[in-house]
């Protein structure tokens, strides 16, 4: 039975890194057909939304909605006839998460609201109103909740465990931080700080699965890094999004991050800097006891 269950260890070790190599195709296909289906339904070309289409809130969430969709499938039957696992090994354990999923939440808000009124007294941006659509804000809520859990999934819960299985759990995590930089190269003003922004919260938001296998923090963090980095007026990843809050900048630079948003700021780059310290420090610290 040992010799048994460590062939089949080896085995895993061996080809988990396939695993990745092979979802690729079956990703973009599975996935881009059910973007299709969104935007059909919306009533947009699919082929030019990047171009020349601004989506309202709804129609970005019916698209939000069928880009998850079609990760979950893909996934689902990855990890249930190549990986042979349950789709809840991915790191969907429930059980004592109610605290990562409320720090998760409580650092977006904070970090996010602490450089809104620094950038303010900076004076790198100016307020100019404040407006509240309840069904806007609705949608953008499921919107977020969509975004980050199919990220998550994906980059996380199935590319970062698997890395894991074949290498350091170190190289995967920057392997996967990597992959998930590249995958936004096609979002509105990328350049290399972006990229670098980004390779940083693909490190931050892989840093405590890499010691847990858990994915509620970092899905928690990303909804709310992103919903309340909206809410305050910045744009998400070079995209614009619903905000409560409106705001004017009069120059772009590395300070309010510009046309990219908070993401293309130095201070963003800190906050996440620090929070990926405090991980590992944490975990370091917590296994010596």
């Amino acid at each position: 039975m040992d010799i048994q269950t460590d062939k089949k260890s080896i085995k895993k070790r061996n080809r988990s890194w396939l695993n990745i190599l092979l979802i690729i195709i079956p990703y973009f296909i599975i996935v881009g057909i059910f973007q299709l289906i969104g935007y059909t339904i919306i009533e947009v070309d699919f082929l030019h939304t990047n171009v020349d289409v601004i989506l309202t809130t709804q129609q970005h969430f019916i698209t939000s909605l069928f880009e998850f969709i079609g990760t979950f499938i893909v996934l689902g039957i990855f990890m249930r006839y190549l990986d042979r696992e349950r789709f809840i090994r991915m790191g969907f354990h429930i059980k004592n998460r109610g605290k990562d999923i409320l720090l998760g939440i409580f650092l977006g808000l904070f970090i996010m609201g602490f450089f809104y009124f620094l950038l303010i007294e900076l004076n790198e941006i100016f307020y100019l109103n404040t407006t509240f659509n309840l069904s806007e804000f609705s949608y953008f809520i499921l919107i977020c909740i969509f975004i980050s859990f199919s990220e998550e999934m994906l980059f996380r819960g199935y590319v970062l465990r698997n890395l894991m299985y074949s290498f350091n759990k170190y190289v995967a995590l920057f392997v996967s931080a990597l992959l998930f930089s590249l995958i936004h190269g096609a979002n509105p003003s990328m350049d290399w700080f972006s990229y670098t922004s980004l390779f940083s919260a693909g490190i931050l938001l892989g840093a405590t699965y890499i010691y847990t296998k858990n994915l509620w923090f970092p899905i928690a963090i990303h909804f709310s890094w992103n919903f309340f980095q909206s809410i305050y007026g910045f744009k998400v990843s070079g995209q614009n999004t619903y905000s409560v809050f409106n705001f004017d900048i009069t120059q772009n630079n590395r300070l309010n991050g510009g046309d990219f948003g908070f993401e293309g700021s130095y201070f963003s780059l800190i906050a996440e800097v620090l929070l990926i310290i405090g991980i590992f420090y944490y975990y370091r610290r917590k296994s010596l006891y």
